[in-house]
């Protein structure tokens, strides 16, 4: 955590009382089913501007009942004025009851601290007490986790560590197996940093950063950059863990075949038939293991013994037992280890075997397991670790090793073992596109922007989320199912819409769902069959996977009945024209569930898988293609950091995503030595570290005002910097001639400064429009910007972004007269309607309000009153398995249609009921 997060404080008991005068109060309700259990919870709350300020407010959650609850806050955004505009929350777990609704209240005044984990730390090691478990993390060597400990005193995991497996060449075929010669390696965590949150009370975050380094010393460089982040909450026996790697291997000869975390499970003196395995199947269904069966036996040693060991309870005496048992003990089998492998989203497969160098023996599999895996004894105690997402990451697996000795050990495959390796090598050899104008040529066929070396997977990244719980005793099969649902649906606190849009905290372009009138309602239904289709597409096409899982396709192709997966530009869609935004503004408005997992999801992928996160294009991501690092334009429009942002505040400030947000501020970095506009370029300019650089006022000014914007909203520790470069960079546009319709500017990293681009150095005044420059973000950041700064926003900002988004979609005419010469031809109307309907909305235009709906009806390149609206089954030969289809939908067009639709409603909903359209 940033030091800038600063901790306002928790209350203690006692201490919160009705809300006072002055007082403001927020409820929270839980996204979705309230929970049965919680293990503490982080949240984030939007507030108004000038009404609060760090250091003279207070904050208090209470139930529904006005009990009084430990609460932690820190600020994660400030309103330009200073003010609070967002804040962070952390609450322990609710034990006895969880109730639907919170109330948050924010008061002047300062809080006491309240009794929460305690932290402590030496040279070698942190160490963390919830008051259910204590955990230490070894600043050395290679365990990520020294020991668990339970409040009893019993120690029940130790030496956490990552665990890594490769191989130096993938063979062709299975032929080719015996004449390749392939190198394998082993490697584990080899821990280079550990910090903890300096703010201590609720919650406590311990961050783990390093590489993984081979077991034989020498025999290759340590690789694999991690970064493991631990939260524990007090009095919580769970801890969440995020983990995070990055790939700067070589995809050539580094194939990783097997990545996981793993943990020592101490069972010394424990009885061999007191020690527990279960293994997840589906829905949170459990097998039910002993490491030394008695059921099923030729003889009975008693219904007690045997329901004893089925529920997980320490057995009755041995001496208690029918003698032709007990007496007969060597001759029943120990089952030392236990593999589930779920290598596909419709099955996983079950062995275990009695000790190495024996065979695996099958037992029943299913086709979903849900994750959560428990090793332990009935009086030792043990731990479960569950991955979130277990068979929608697949290939994922979970084993259990070592189960008859005196430490056993668990662990979870975040890339299972049992699959192929990870293949990060190009899916094609370039076929022969050695030039520009050649691959410009096949860009014209398969859509795929390609050029050699640019395909390359160094510096995407992948993070994980994982639950570990720690027990004294085996526990109940029920409340490790309910445990699971934790796992892989971790309970989320959340503001009503209507408060969220009161606040503007997260702009005020989007509102509530409008069924005021018969033509808005059938908005809404259209706009809630795009997502509830994206949903069951997620499924059908089975858009799952270990890198894929949160992304969607691009386009359809209705011949084969399917997405096109395999032809170039039209695959993966790499947060093209924006459905991150569709996605979280549905969800602001809506609240709902689903939405939130889906955007949730969209939000780990894209700011992950699609990013350079190292190397020479760090903060530049990757457009559209058969591999999400394929195609060659690396640019900023996919890393655009308006994508995280609803999910960084909402989450209270997610610490990864915070980490994602602070690598953007070195983008404009990149375009000393990138030209995202390099094979279309016309005008001789060529990039040169430290020398200005010619940028987009679109696509790439939006994504680097994103992140200068979001580090002055977090006052983080290049707040100043970012302010200024956000400053300048705007008055330089404000005072370009044609103001946006400029198209690009050269930006001097060294002084912030924006000047006129090269092919106008007079700023005589050039018209340069394209139909991406505001469909990755730029009328939300725009927007949000505008209102930040207020009255005093840079002279004449106000006025040439109101110009653009009059212009863009005005007629010839206008154009000419405005600018001296039109813009062309352009696309993507119905997507530029909320420009339209901006302009008319600040304007107070009605006749422009008008137009925004005529554009939003009545265009030929987005959805129009007369497309299906429904999708069709498609099943028996000519698919290979039955989907919905609705062939006439495209991502490009969901997003664009769905953010029109939002922002239209919302800036002029009020001139739809009167308007001829449809």
């Amino acid at each position: 955590m940033w030091s800038t997060l600063l901790l306002l404080g928790a209350f203690a008991p006692g201490v919160l009382s009705v809300p006072g005068a002055g007082d403001d109060t927020v409820e929270v309700h839980w996204v979705g089913d309230t929970p049965k259990y919680t293990a503490g919870a982080t949240f984030g709350l939007p507030w108004p501007e000038g009404k609060h300020h760090f250091n003279s407010t207070a904050f208090g959650i209470s139930s529904d009942a006005g009990d009084e609850i430990p609460l932690q806050s820190w600020v994660t955004g400030y309103w330009r004025d200073g003010s609070i505009k967002w804040t962070g929350h952390a609450i322990p777990p609710l034990e006895e009851s969880v109730d639907e609704r919170y109330t948050v209240t924010a008061r002047r005044g300062h809080s006491g601290s309240a009794p929460g984990v305690d932290v402590a730390q030496s040279k070698d090691e942190v160490v963390v007490d919830t008051g259910k478990i204590t955990v230490s993390f070894p600043k050395h060597g290679s365990s990520i986790v020294g020991s668990i400990k339970t409040a009893g005193g019993k120690v029940v995991g130790q030496n956490g560590r990552l665990v890594l497996h490769t191989q130096s060449v993938v063979a062709e075929d299975v032929a080719a197996r015996a004449n390749t010669a392939i190198e394998y390696l082993n490697f584990e965590s080899k821990v280079d940093n550990v910090t903890v949150s300096e703010e201590a009370g609720v919650r406590a975050l311990v961050t783990v950063r390093g590489t993984h380094a081979p077991t034989t010393p020498g025999a290759h460089d340590a690789w694999l950059q991690f970064v493991v982040r631990f939260y524990l909450y007090a009095n919580s026996d769970a801890v969440r863990v995020v983990h995070s790697i990055v790939f700067d291997g070589d995809a050539d000869s580094d194939f990783v075949s097997g990545l996981g975390i793993q943990f020592q499970v101490p069972l010394k003196g424990e009885e061999l038939y007191n020690r527990h395995v279960r293994i997840p199947g589906e829905e949170g269904g459990f097998l039910h293991e002993a490491v030394q069966g008695i059921t099923g036996l030729r003889r009975d040693p008693a219904e007690e013994v045997r329901l004893a060991q089925v529920e997980g309870a320490q057995l009755p005496d041995i001496s208690t037992w029918d003698e032709r048992v007990s007496s007969r003990m060597q001759w029943i089998p120990v089952w030392n280890d236990y593999k589930l492998s779920q290598l596909s989203p419709d099955g996983f497969t079950i062995h275990k075997r009695t000790k190495a160098g024996q065979s695996w023996v099958t037992v029943p599999g299913g086709t979903r397991s849900h994750g959560l895996t428990y090793l332990g004894g009935a009086t030792k105690g043990g731990i479960a670790v569950g991955l979130r997402d277990f068979w929608k990451r697949y290939p994922s697996g979970v084993e259990i090793g070592n189960a008859g000795a005196d430490e056993g050990q668990l662990t979870v495959w975040l890339y299972s073992p049992d699959a192929a390796p990870l293949d990060l090598r190009p899916f094609h050899d370039g076929m022969g596109q050695d030039t520009y104008e050649k691959q410009l040529d096949a860009l014209e066929i398969t859509y795929e922007d390609y050029e050699p070396g640019f395909n390359t997977p160094f510096g995407i990244a992948r993070t994980s989320e994982l639950y570990l719980y720690a027990f004294d005793a085996t526990p109940a099969a029920d409340d490790l199912a309910t445990l699971s649902k934790h796992t892989n649906e971790p309970p989320v606190l959340a503001a009503d819409p209507s408060y969220i849009r009161e606040t503007k905290a997260l702009g005020s372009y989007w509102g509530l769902p409008d069924t005021t009138n018969d033509k808005a309602a059938t908005i809404e239904d259209h706009l809630d069959f795009l997502v509830r289709f994206y949903e069951g597409q997620v499924e059908d096409r089975r858009w799952y996977g270990f890198l894929d899982y949160g992304d969607y396709m691009h386009t359809y192709d209705e011949d084969r009945h399917i997405w096109r997966y395999d032809v170039g530009g039209y695959a993966w869609d790499n947060s093209e024209l924006s459905p991150d935004l569709f996605l979280w503004q549905y969800y602001l408005r809506t609240g709902r569930p689903d939405v939130y997992r889906l955007a949730e999801a969209l939000t780990r992928h894209t700011g992950e898988v699609d990013v350079y996160h190292i190397g020479d294009w760090k903060g530049l991501g990757t457009r559209h293609g058969v591999q999400h690092f394929a195609d060659s334009a690396k640019q900023v429009r996919i890393t655009q950091p308006q994508y995280r942002k609803y999910f960084f505040y909402l989450s209270g400030g997610d610490e990864r995503v915070g980490e994602l947000l602070q690598e953007a501020l070195d983008t404009d970095k990149t375009y000393g030595v990138l030209d995202p506009q390099r094979k279309v370029r016309e005008d001789g300019w060529v990039p040169t570290p430290g020398q200005p650089a010619a940028i987009s006022l679109g696509t790439d000014w939006a994504g680097l005002a994103a992140g200068w914007l979001l580090e002055w909203e977090r006052r983080g520790p290049r707040w100043q910097e970012a302010r200024h470069k956000l400053t300048q960079t705007a008055r330089g546009i404000a005072n370009l001639t044609n103001g946006f319709v400029t198209g690009s500017g050269l930006y001097a990293i060294t002084n912030g400064t924006l000047l006129p681009p090269p092919e106008d150095p007079n700023n005589d005044g050039i018209v340069a429009v394209s139909h991406l420059n505001a469909v990755f973000g730029m009328p939300e950041v725009v927007s949000e910007l505008l209102e930040y700064w207020g009255s005093d926003a840079p002279a004449g900002l106000r006025d040439v972004w109101l110009d653009y988004c009059y212009f863009y979609s005005a007629t010839e005419g206008e154009q000419e007269a405005r600018y001296g010469e039109s813009f062309g031809a352009l696309n993507l109307i119905q997507g530029h309607s909320r420009l339209t309907a901006y302009f008319a909305n600040h304007a107070d235009n009605a006749t422009v309000a008008e137009r925004a709906w005529d554009e939003f009806y009545n265009n030929e390149d987005g959805f129009t009153e007369d497309d299906p609206w429904n999708s069709t089954v498609i099943d028996g030969s000519a698919v290979l398995i039955p989907v919905d289809e609705a062939s006439w939908v495209s991502t490009n067009a969901v997003a664009q249609y769905g953010l029109a639709a939002i922002q239209n409603l919302a800036l002029v909903g009020g001139a739809l009921a009167g308007s001829p359209y449809p």
